[in-house]
């Protein structure tokens, strides 16, 4: 059985219904995908430098970007020459298996990480326009579902209407906001809430913060005292910086996550409105070169559409029209 073959049969049963929704999300990628990398394999049906030359400018064209795409490109020609692939039919197994590789490097780090023994402190950073204050609603939701008490800190005092947006999606999870006036101190914020959710004996506590202030330099001041008020009053947190991206934006995500990377110590991305999108390939870049593990992805605009990724499934989302169903009746593989 090929590598597609055993990802199909790995994420099938239980997790059909998240296998299907990365489908039904990755749709716009795949197809533009699915049909120019088919269109390579008919006109070259053997491996060689021209092939691998027009593969490079297809995965650019996906966004996976520049650096990664070299480096899955030579790895791609030493996996050929290893195993003895002449034919490009067979080099689309190779290339799912790879890309699987640089996706994920250890099982566990799409959890989200929970403080066991007391509050746990999630802070979220990104640029405006990126879905942060949605996710913020989403992941409430979500966390809710689990059985968790949850407390909202709306610290994005800087953009109008910003307070009020999450305290609709507050509304709509049913948690709590802890909100000051607009344009007040988003650290005094944080600050309250925090007390807050410690009186109330909240298990998780979500930072909405600001994604634009005067400049880059002020903004990133802000989200370091916003850090130092959490790490003063709850000692080992935050437990997670989740950076919120757009995923239609590309490579301006990638350049976005490397900002925000060297002021916050990110810990994990949330890639959004990856199924408004033909770049879903920015989630291999993005895994890749920063060395974060993308821990959730929007799939779609409702409150439950706030998948945890899942390597196997983008994988399955991605690749599934490159590789023609099994027969049934045949057992050559058996």
């Amino acid at each position: 059985m090929n590598f597609f073959g055993r990802v199909k049969n790995k994420i099938s049963g239980s997790t059909e219904a998240v296998t299907e929704k990365f489908r039904n999300g990755l749709a716009k990628t795949r197809k533009s995908f699915s049909d120019k990398m088919n269109d390579l394999v008919k006109r070259y049906r053997k491996i060689d430098e021209d092939f691998f030359e027009e593969l490079e400018d297809l995965l650019i064209e996906a966004d996976v970007g520049v650096t990664t795409v070299m480096d899955l490109v030579e790895k791609l020609k030493d996996e050929s020459r290893s195993r003895n692939i002449k034919d490009t039919e067979q080099l689309k197994d190779v290339i799912a298996e790879i890309l699987s590789e640089f996706l994920t490097h250890d099982e566990q780090e799409t959890q989200l990480k929970m403080n066991s023994d007391g509050l746990t402190v999630i802070l979220m950073v990104g640029v405006n326009g990126a879905g942060k204050t949605t996710t913020v609603g989403k992941l409430a939701s979500r966390l809710k579902s689990e059985g968790k008490s949850v407390l909202l800190a709306a610290a994005d005092t800087f953009r109008a209407g910003a307070i009020d947006q999450l305290q609709v999606w507050g509304d709509r999870a049913g948690v709590d906001v802890i909100r000051h006036q607009e344009g007040s101190d988003p650290a005094s914020v944080v600050f309250d809430a925090i007390k807050a959710a410690k009186s109330r004996k909240t298990d998780v506590l979500l930072c909405d913060t600001a994604g634009r202030l005067q400049n880059k330099v002020n903004l990133m001041k802000e989200l370091e005292k916003i850090k130092r008020v959490i790490e003063r009053e709850c000692p080992g947190a935050p437990q997670e910086v989740l950076l919120v991206l757009d995923a239609t934006t590309g490579q301006n995500a990638l350049n976005q996550a490397k900002l925000f990377r060297q002021a916050s110590d990110v810990t994990g991305i949330v890639l959004t409105k990856l199924d408004g999108t033909a770049k879903g390939g920015i989630v291999l870049g993005i895994r890749h070169e920063l060395d974060i593990p993308v821990k959730l992805i929007g799939l779609g605009e409702k409150i439950n559409d706030l998948q945890t990724f899942n390597a196997d499934a983008f994988i399955y989302g991605l690749f599934s029209d490159l590789f023609h169903e099994p027969d049934p009746t045949d057992h050559s593989e058996a």
